[in-house]
């Protein structure tokens, strides 16, 4: 059967037509992750939301809901990796303002440390968590898994500071102070100044020699 030939003013309706509905799609999506993570933040660790208390949070319906995840767990995940991309976006960005690699390492490890930092970013940060372990993908288990993503960030200055294996290095710093981040959330307790300080003493040693 032959190709249908360009009908052009009816193609360029319904371009327009699929890209106002892609629009709309987005801001649901949208709608729900952000919710979705209100709604946890409220519950905290004591209840886990359903899709109800979600799409009503939202204001949309069980049908917009279902049109874009097959389940709470899948809308979980996706708030994992929204947050995940979020959070290396900042990093990123804060590293960028640093001529030096180890500069950029210290940025690193302040940018990881402030989520416990911040008191209402912490207890989200937490309340996520906690619904992740749920869906068996907590916070250091992905894809895409937030300490690889975070090592991906660390590639560039471990090889600028020297490291032969700077893939397995990076992988290593970021699992090791995306653990303890975990532990200063599930504990309430913030890390100081001298908190920060240590590890990002720690990074550097991976790749450099004590006192370089």
């Amino acid at each position: 059967m032959p190709d249908r030939p360009p009908d052009g003013i009816a193609d360029r309706i319904a371009q327009r037509a699929l890209a106002r509905r892609a629009d709309q799609y987005a801001d649901e999506v949208r709608a729900l992750l952000d919710a979705a993570r209100a709604v946890m933040r409220r519950l905290g660790t004591t209840a886990r939301p359903r899709v109800a208390d979600i799409v009503t949070a939202a204001g949309l319906s069980n049908e917009a809901f279902y049109r874009h995840f097959r389940s709470k767990d899948a809308l979980v995940a996706a708030i994992m990796e929204d947050g995940a991309e979020r959070l290396c976006g900042y990093i990123a960005h804060q590293m960028a303002k640093e001529p030096t690699a180890r500069g950029k390492v210290r940025r690193w490890a302040e940018g990881v440390l402030l989520q416990a930092t911040d008191p209402d970013t912490a207890e989200t940060t937490l309340a996520v968590m906690w619904n992740a372990q749920s869906v068996g993908e907590g916070f250091l288990a992905g894809p895409p898994t937030i300490a690889g993503l975070l090592a991906d960030l660390l590639r560039a200055p471990y090889t600028e500071l020297g490291s032969t294996t700077p893939d397995l290095d990076a992988a290593l710093a970021a699992h090791a102070v995306v653990g303890r981040l975990a532990d200063h959330l599930w504990r309430r307790t913030p890390p100081t100044g001298a908190d920060v300080e240590h590890i990002t003493r720690f990074c550097l040693r991976t790749v450099t020699p004590e006192g370089a």
